[in-house]
């Protein structure tokens, strides 16, 4: 299966289910980018990215934080959640108000009332990075469901199912798209495939030609029939390169930012 990277944004919001249990909200969380972006900030200066080392020694390629009563956390000893951050020694930052009214809003949307999220894990892909499949069985309760929040670039996530050896759906997200799962996908295996190299760029260098191929028409008279056409389908193209439309490109346009929202405690 392929994407269409260029493939504008949808219009309004739609949901498409991945199975029992589990779906994507396309588009909820797109009207909130501004206030997410403030929250992202004002959490990342309290708790700071890191990349994380797995048990087995490999350094993550995501940059993550943490913020809630429970941040997860990574080393040598294992995977779990601790109530303060390994760096400063401190609590995790609080987490906004705001993200848990729309966390557990989605919640709600996708059939699971009364989530009660007390950890949101901050992964922040650069170029490149990815996430392999894996399960999320750290939390004592793993009757509430998982909402993640995608922000910035679009990227592919896979979604399998009990078994690392299921193939997975490659499912393509953009800017403000939501995926929940819970119920009998709570434990399904899924991932990020790395974030497209190409994409970014494309945005800065595509939206200025339209202003310059524009005016081309009047002057090569002859080819006029062909080179106006031009304009017409370039300048589209950066709305649709560009995985913004909220005045956002120059936060959110080279990196995506994931936040997966759990009860952990």
């Amino acid at each position: 299966m392929t994407f269409d990277l260029f493939e504008p944004l949808p219009e309004a919001p739609s949901l498409q289910m991945l199975g029992v249990g589990a779906c994507v909200l396309h588009g909820f969380a797109r009207s909130h980018a501004s206030a997410l972006l403030a929250g992202f900030d004002a959490v990342t200066a309290q708790a700071p990215l890191r990349h994380l080392v797995v048990p087995g020694g490999h350094t993550m390629s995501v940059a993550m934080s943490n913020c809630g009563s429970l941040g997860w956390v990574s080393d040598a000893r294992g995977y779990r959640y601790t109530p303060c951050d390994p760096l400063s020694g401190k609590p995790w930052p609080v987490m906004p108000a705001m993200w848990i009214d729309l966390a557990t809003t989605a919640a709600a949307q996708a059939g699971y009332a009364n989530f009660k999220p007390d950890a949101c894990l901050i992964n922040d892909y650069a170029l490149g990075a990815k996430m392999g499949l894996h399960q999320d069985r750290d939390e004592r309760d793993l009757s509430q469901p998982i909402v993640s929040v995608s922000l910035g670039l679009p990227a592919v996530f896979l979604f399998g199912g009990l078994k690392r050896t299921d193939k997975p759906q490659r499912v393509r997200l953009v800017h403000g798209d939501v995926v929940v799962w819970g119920g009998t996908a709570r434990l399904a295996f899924h991932g990020v495939a790395p974030l497209a190299k190409y994409v970014a760029p494309l945005a800065e260098y595509v939206a200025p030609m339209a202003e310059y191929v524009a005016p081309m028409a009047e002057y090569v008279a002859p080819m006029a029939e062909y080179v106006a056409p031009m304009a017409e389908s370039v300048a589209p193209m950066a709305e649709s390169v560009s995985p913004m439309a909220d005045g956002t490109q120059a936060a959110w346009g080279k990196r995506r930012i994931n936040l997966t929202f759990r009860s952990a405690g």
